[in-house]
């Protein structure tokens, strides 16, 4: 029997408290998983410049590969978070089998690739044979760890969009420990194993993450394998079921996709500038991804929040009423952001003592656009992730692929390879990036087509 309070409750919609419950988890998460790479960074230091140009140049060529599995994970998310609001167990199990089917499908692909073409690649943008040498180990090694992010990856969206997503941090609970010691033990020889290196870290995140996915595939059967058992698919076949997901999947697949592609495009042209810029730029990269994340998984709760009162076919009112309260937590997440980067800013000598004086200079020179960048990019991100719950991806596409490549891209090779400036202005360019989608996406959010679309088509 409902009570009046929680009546009251669900004529007042959910609120700020509700984004944070279903936020802190895959905040954390998100952490955890973007951490990978700031790990081997940070462990990766005390070797120098030379060991962080290696691990960047293989992380961009395989992060291609993983942008493409995050991106139709996110869009999983969504589809989720749609099925689970409108309560229906057979759409609920067509999301499920589809998205763990077109994820794999992604991560045989992109290792095959790799496993042709990674070789070529590396030594043609490599500055050196010693480099191209460590990053060519490290990326063979860490197909695994794009194997396994397929299956992950896709289970850890799914959670997400039934609320549940409390499941995939504990997943990382138990891999990021193993993914330390391991790599610390396999870079430095401890304990009796040898000394690896770049290679070290690469197999450290790959037994890591093997841990966790066989660990996220068990709780996936234990809190859903009754969805094996429901008889039918949403739309009567599974092909013409995994034909609608692709269909739905594809722009927000594309949006994550350009956004990687044109960010490992710009990583790939960063590798012309001296070293130090070089370096400096790596290492901002999963700082940056890495922070940001305590924004970013605030919206990305809002808009599975967004979804599911969608599925439930929520009035308008409750639907403006919710989000005002969660675009006020954004801001609150992107000023505790922009507070982090500025204690890491002023914590370089002792983060980094290994590096040289300069690029700990260049690093620290990049602190106003780390701070400032939060703020249009939390409240953009508002409206992306509510356009693309309700169905408006297309337009949501749109904005990211011409502002990345009609802008960001082109300005980075011109800033980069002719006017040769200093790596405070590239970073800028992600600031600009922010500004010209900002009015793009406030205009369609404002004029509220978005709150009477049918998500369950």
């Amino acid at each position: 029997m409902t009570t009046a309070t929680e009546y009251a409750e669900a004529e007042a919609g959910p609120g700020a408290r509700q984004v944070f419950v279903l936020a802190w988890p895959m905040t954390l998460r998100a952490i955890f998983l973007h951490g990978t790479v700031v790990i081997d960074g940070f462990l990766l230091s005390s070797l120098g410049e030379g060991a962080l140009a290696a691990m960047g140049l293989a992380a961009a060529l395989g992060g291609i590969v993983l942008g493409f599995i995050f991106a139709f994970s996110h869009a999983m998310q969504i589809r989720t978070a749609q099925a689970f609001g409108g309560g229906n167990p057979i759409f609920l199990k067509s999301v499920l089998v589809a998205g763990l089917t077109v994820s794999l499908g992604i991560g045989v692909v992109g290792v095959g690739m790799i496993l042709v073409w990674g070789e070529v690649v590396i030594a043609a943008l490599a500055p050196s044979t010693q480099i191209a040498g460590q990053a060519q180990t490290y990326l063979l090694i860490f197909t695994v760890v794009i194997l396994c992010e397929a299956i992950g990856q896709c289970i850890a969206s799914f959670f997400n969009g039934c609320s549940r997503s409390k499941l995939p941090l504990y997943g990382y609970l138990l891999s990021v420990p193993i993914n330390v010691t391991s790599s610390i033990v396999l870079i430095h020889g401890y304990w009796g194993f040898p000394a690896l290196g770049v290679a070290g870290a690469a197999l450290g995140s790959a037994i890591a993450i093997t841990v966790q996915t066989a660990f996220w595939s068990v709780l996936l059967f234990r809190t859903s394998g009754h969805l094996l058992r429901v008889v039918g698919w949403h739309l009567d076949t599974f092909v013409s079921t995994l034909k609608r997901h692709i269909q739905f999947a594809l722009p927000i697949a594309a949006t994550f996709v350009s956004a990687t592609l044109s960010t490992h495009l710009c990583s790939l042209i960063y590798a012309r500038m001296a070293l130090n810029s070089f370096a400096a730029l790596t290492l901002i990269a999963p700082w940056n991804m890495l922070a940001g994340q305590i924004a970013m998984q605030w919206t990305q709760a809002t808009g599975i929040l967004v979804a599911q009162l969608l599925g439930k076919r929520t009035p308008e009112d409750v639907l403006d009423r919710f989000l005002s309260r969660a675009w006020l937590g954004a801001f609150v997440a992107a000023g505790i952001v922009s507070a982090a980067f500025l204690i890491m800013g002023l914590s370089l000598d002792w983060i980094y003592p290994n590096l040289e004086r300069e690029t700990r200079a260049i690093l620290f020179g990049f602190l106003p656009i780390l701070m400032v960048i939060q703020f249009p990019r939390a409240t953009n991100a508002i409206c992306g992730n509510t356009l693309r719950a309700a169905g408006d991806t297309v337009y949501v596409m749109h904005i990211f692929i011409w502002s990345q490549w009609a802008f960001r891209v082109p300005a980075t090779a011109l800033l980069v390879l002719y006017f040769d400036l200093s790596a405070f202005w590239i970073l800028s360019l992600f600031l600009w990036e922010e500004v010209i989608k900002f009015p793009a996406f406030h205009r369609r959010l404002w004029r509220g087509d978005w709150k009477k679309f049918d998500v369950a088509a």
